[in-house]
């Protein structure tokens, strides 16, 4: 009797050890995307400003595998084939409605993808023709980014 029952009590410990166990590893593994405010970066740098606002998601290769990726709902796109899914062309004014938030894009305007469009009008204290430099050094940069 004391051999079960001592087997019994080493049975719920292993049980509930493992669940224990199983709940720590959720909730380590678990990975979450850490909301900022928007820095302003100079306009005149398509570069500089995908480093500071695109790489977090898309990576700085620009190919989706930016350190918060893994946390989104979406998976970012590979930017760098844009052209090669068009045919060779380049949608520019397809990217630049992304960016601005007026393509219909899944991950854009979700709690995971900001819409660049009316933050760059927020740091650009509402002079619509820095957003509209933003916008095109921006999709001009990604576009230099394309696969040859």
């Amino acid at each position: 009797m004391r051999v079960m029952k001592f087997i019994s009590l080493a049975v719920i410990l292993v049980v509930a050890s493992t669940f224990i166990a199983a709940q720590d590893k959720t909730t380590e593994t678990t990975p979450t995307v850490k909301h900022v405010p928007i820095a302003s970066v100079s306009p005149v740098s398509g570069k500089e400003m995908f480093s500071n606002y695109c790489a977090v998601c898309h990576g700085t290769d620009a190919k989706g595998g930016g350190p918060a990726a893994s946390a989104l709902k979406t998976a970012p796109p590979d930017l760098t084939v844009l052209a090669k899914k068009e045919g060779g062309k380049y949608p520019a004014a397809h990217v630049a409605a992304v960016i601005r938030g007026q393509a219909d894009m899944a991950s854009h305007g979700s709690k995971d993808m900001p819409v660049w469009g009316p933050l760059f009008a927020s740091i650009s204290q509402g002079h619509d023709s820095e957003v509209q430099q933003r916008v095109a050094n921006l999709v001009d940069y990604v576009q230099s980014l394309q696969a040859k």
